[in-house]
């Protein structure tokens, strides 16, 4: 029995980048020794095991192969007589395909290390070919390395043409193609990730919402989002603003929901690219409004309930919009002014009912109108 580090720990370590998660592959061995070692089962396609004391993955090396289309129509085997050089075989990139044994030498059958040092993703057998997840993990890749220098060979490039016109894509379910995108939105160039699937044919069918997308006007507006919390949900708005930009507003509106609810996106996500979609270009001109309509804007973007989201609002109209410094701290100001009108003082006059929400309103718009940077 005899572990290997692989995959991702190894690449990043040797680009002297922080490794954060580690998997194993153990040759030789059986369900059974796993178990008696004490390594708890997880693995429900193949035997994958958590350490005991680490909780770090631990697969037996296997083989796989094709038996139906998708990412999930693949039949896998695992024995003691599967050898390391065999599991590496089946990987996605050679970059992803280098062992690391215990005592620290390197085991690379495919030439990861020199892909590594000419910036290259390249795949490693003919049998990319029968995995569609793979356009979409390369195009991830891509994207976050893209900024090291990184380029697809170019018979990788074919292979993912290929696979993006075939029917394969198709088989993908709407929730791992969002799993790999969201990930991608997390890179520092995810603009990289769709630039990709557009040149290979395959965002059209992935996303026929962005099957128009210009990447390089896209990379500007997300250049340097990957500094930020929650770096997928701002790039998301922001993408998704663009890929509706020329739509009316309700056209606009419904498609950004038709995409959120197709790739079953978190809510959060969801609702600030409807609020950016709705209301960026009305925060560029705020000035331009009279009170009633700034107050009816703070409204619909619910920021009288929620001030705590404006900030986030203003970073990204700012991508959209050559806005004023200013501005973000005085509609912050805004806000806090509309928070301090008492309704209880208009009670106290005699106010009720319909009578004493128009009271209310107006207090508010003439705050409104009095606003000033």
């Amino acid at each position: 029995m005899q572990t290997y580090l692989v995959g991702g720990a190894v690449r990043d370590h040797l680009l002297g980048l922080e490794v954060k998660d580690r998997d194993w592959v153990v040759v030789g061995a059986t369900p059974s020794d796993m178990l008696t070692r004490g390594f708890k089962p997880v693995g429900k396609d193949f035997p994958v095991f958590l350490h005991p004391d680490t909780g770090e993955e631990y697969a037996l090396a296997r083989t796989e192969r094709k038996s139906g289309k998708g990412y999930t129509g693949f039949q896998f085997h695992t024995s003691p007589e599967v050898t390391l050089e065999e599991d590496l075989q089946r990987r996605d990139l050679t970059i992803n395909a280098i062992a690391q044994a215990e005592d620290g030498s390197l085991h690379d059958p495919w030439s990861g290390q020199i892909d590594l040092q000419n910036r290259i993703l390249r795949h490693v057998s003919p049998a990319f070919s029968e995995d569609p997840l793979r356009v979409l993990r390369v195009a991830r890749f891509y994207a976050r390395f893209a900024h090291l220098g990184f380029t697809v060979a170019d018979e990788t490039l074919t292979l993912m043409h290929a696979l993006s016109t075939s029917d394969e894509l198709g088989h993908l379910t709407p929730e791992r193609v969002w799993q790999e995108t969201e990930r991608a939105l997390r890179t520092r160039s995810p603009a990289h990730y769709f630039a990709l699937l557009q040149q290979v044919g395959a965002l059209d069918t992935l996303f026929p919402l962005l099957a128009a997308l210009d990447p390089e006007r896209l990379a500007q507006r997300l250049s340097g989002l990957s500094d930020y919390t929650d770096a997928s949900t701002l790039a998301l708005a922001l993408l998704l603003y663009q890929a509706t930009e020329t739509l009316p507003a309700e056209s606009a509106q419904n498609a950004i929901r038709d995409f959120c609810q197709r790739h079953r996106t978190p809510n959060r996500m969801r609702d600030l690219a409807l609020r950016l979609r709705h209301g960026a270009e009305g925060l560029s001109q705020f000035t331009r409004l009279d009170g009633q309509q700034r107050l009816q804007l703070l409204k619909s973007l619910d920021l009288l309930r929620q001030p705590k989201t404006l900030p986030t609002l203003m970073l990204l109209t700012r991508r959209l919009y050559p806005l004023p410094a200013p501005r973000a701290n005085a509609i912050q100001e805004l806000l806090q002014q509309l928070s301090r009108i008492d309704a209880h003082s208009l009670i106290k006059q005699g106010f009720t009912g319909k009578a004493l929400g128009e009271a209310l309103e107006r207090q508010q718009t003439q705050v409104c109108a009095q606003y000033k940077e």
